[in-house]
C-alpha cells in the first residue's frame, strides 16, 4: 500500500509504503527517508533510520539525514572541474571542497511526487542549467519500491548537456531503533579493496588492500572492534568515511544486530562509502533523542568519489542525452 499520509501549505507531502513486513515514510523534500520500520527476531517494529521530528530541521540543518543526494553525491575536490575544455565551479561547502552537490543539493529540493501502483512511489525534479554551477539541464526521478521484505530505490537521470550526476540516499542506519550507537553492529562488506582519503575526507587515487587492516570486513565483525583500531586512515576520517569497493555483484553489504535485524544491501554501482556518523553532533533527533557520533552507519552506493578527476572515462560523466540508470536494494 502506497498512499499520501499528510499534505501542507508549505508544499510539504509525506507518504507511506507499507506492508505486513515493513514500513517507510518518504518526504517530497529531497525526497527523503523519514522513517523505515522493520521486524526483529520477535517480530516488534522499529524505527531504523535516524531523522527528525522537526521537519524544517530538514532545510536547516546538515547532515542530510535519510535525503537522496545530487547532483554529485560525495565530494569534488576544490569544487572545480572540466568537461570539453570547459572550466566548472561549485560551491565549496566542506572544508576546501563541494561536497553532496553543494549548497542547495537534492537534499535540499522538493521532488514531484505521483504514486504509480500500490507497492512504487515515483519522485522527480528538474535540475536547471547552471544550478549550483552545473552545466545542463537534468532531470532526476527516485523511485521506491516495497515489496515483501525488500525495499528498492532506483535512480533515473538524463541531461541535455554534458553534466556529472552521481546520486545516492543519506540514509543513516541504526537496527536497534538508536536505543544505543552502533559499535556493536555488526558488519560485513564483500570488498577487497578500499580507497583512501586526505585530511579533508577527499579520495585521494590511492587503493589499498583491506586484509590485514581495520577495513577488511569480508567476515562479520563488529563496527567497535575495527574503528577503534590505530590506523592512520581511520585517524583522517575520524572512524570510518570511505569508499569499500565491492568483490561481488549481490548483497555487498550486510549489517546485523544481536536483536535478530538484519539489513542486506545489493546494488549496481561499484562501491559504497560507508560512514560512522563521525560528525553527527549533538543535535535532537526523532522521538525526543539526542544524537551523536557512532550512533548509524550510512551505506552510500555510489561511483567513486571525486571520479572526475581519479578516473578515465568518469562513469559520473553523463553525456548530453545519455541515460543514467542506477539501483539499490535493502532487504531486511
Amino acid at each position: 500500500m502506497v498512499q499520501l499520509l499528510e499534505k501542507r501549505e508549505n508544499g510539504i507531502e509525506i507518504y507511506v509504503m507499507k506492508n505486513d513486513e515493513a514500513e517507510v515514510h518518504i518526504l517530497n523534500y529531497g525526497a527523503t527517508i523519514l522513517k523505515f520500520f522493520t521486524k526483529d527476531g520477535q517480530g516488534q517494529f522499529d524505527d531504523i533510520v535516524l531523522g527528525y521530528d522537526r521537519l524544517e530541521d530538514y532545510a536547516n540543518l546538515d547532515a542530510c539525514l535519510g535525503a537522496t543526494i545530487g547532483r554529485v553525491a560525495n565530494r569534488i575536490k576544490l569544487g572545480k572541474f572540466t568537461i570539453n575544455g570547459v572550466d566548472y565551479n561549485v560551491p565549496i561547502n566542506n572544508g576546501p571542497n563541494s561536497l553532496h552537490g553543494g549548497i542547495k543539493g537534492f537534499a535540499y529540493q522538493f521532488f514531484d511526487t505521483k504514486i504509480i501502483d500500490e507497492d512504487t512511489l515515483e519522485m522527480s525534479y528538474v535540475s536547471k542549467d547552471g544550478e549550483e554551477g552545473y552545466p545542463g539541464t537534468l532531470t532526476c526521478k527516485v523511485t521506491y519500491e516495497l515489496k515483501g521484505n525488500i525495499f528498492k530505490t532506483s535512480y533515473f537521470a538524463q541531461s541535455d548537456k554534458d553534466t556529472l550526476c552521481n546520486l545516492t540516499n543519506h540514509s543513516y542506519f541504526n537496527l536497534a531503533g538508536a536505543k544505543e550507537n552502533v559499535l556493536n553492529h555488526t558488519l560485513q562488506i564483500h570488498a577487497d579493496t578500499f580507497a583512501c582519503v586526505d585530511s579533508d575526507g577527499c579520495t585521494t587515487g590511492e587503493f589499498r588492500n583491506v586484509k590485514n587492516s581495520p577495513f577488511d570486513f569480508n567476515e562479520p565483525k563488529t563496527i567497535g572492534s575495527q574503528i577503534a583500531l590505530e590506523d592512520e586512515q581511520l585517524t583522517l576520517g575520524t572512524g570510518f568515511d570511505h569508499p569499500f569497493i565491492f568483490s561481488k555483484q549481490e548483497k555487498q553489504v550486510t549489517i546485523a544486530h544481536e536483536n535478530g535485524r538484519k539489513l542486506i544491501v545489493t546494488t549496481s554501482y561499484p562501491l559504497a562509502q560507508i560512514y560512522t556518523a563521525n560528525f553527527l553532533s549533538e543535535r535532537e533527533g526523532k522521538y525526543g533523542l539526542v544524537y551523536h557520533e557512532r550512533d548509524a552507519v550510512c551505506v552510500e552506493c555510489q561511483f567513486l568519489p571525486d571520479s572526475i578527476h581519479l578516473e578515465e572515462n568518469s562513469p559520473t560523466l553523463l553525456r548530453a542525452g545519455d541515460v543514467y540508470e542506477q539501483f539499490v536494494t535493502y532487504e531486511f
